[in-house]
């Protein structure tokens, strides 16, 4: 199980920025994060994967492996 006390993997405002790209931000800021559905949350992951893998690859000049 899952240590409550442990930092998160994204920071803060990465996960704000794509609250904005998703356009869950207002109900996130009014609401929390409890009130956005399963299915935008896991768009929120998926962006954030897609993100660090552009990142990655943009760092070791690389294409990736796919």
């Amino acid at each position: 199980m899952a240590d409550r006390n442990q930092k998160g993997v994204m920071s803060e405002r990465l996960k704000e920025e794509l609250a904005r790209e998703l356009g869950v931000a207002d109900t996130v800021s009014s609401q929390g994060w409890g009130a956005v559905p399963a299915r935008k949350c896991g768009m929120l992951v998926k962006l954030a994967i897609e993100r660090a893998e552009k990142e990655l690859a943009e760092t070791t000049g690389g294409g990736g492996a796919r």
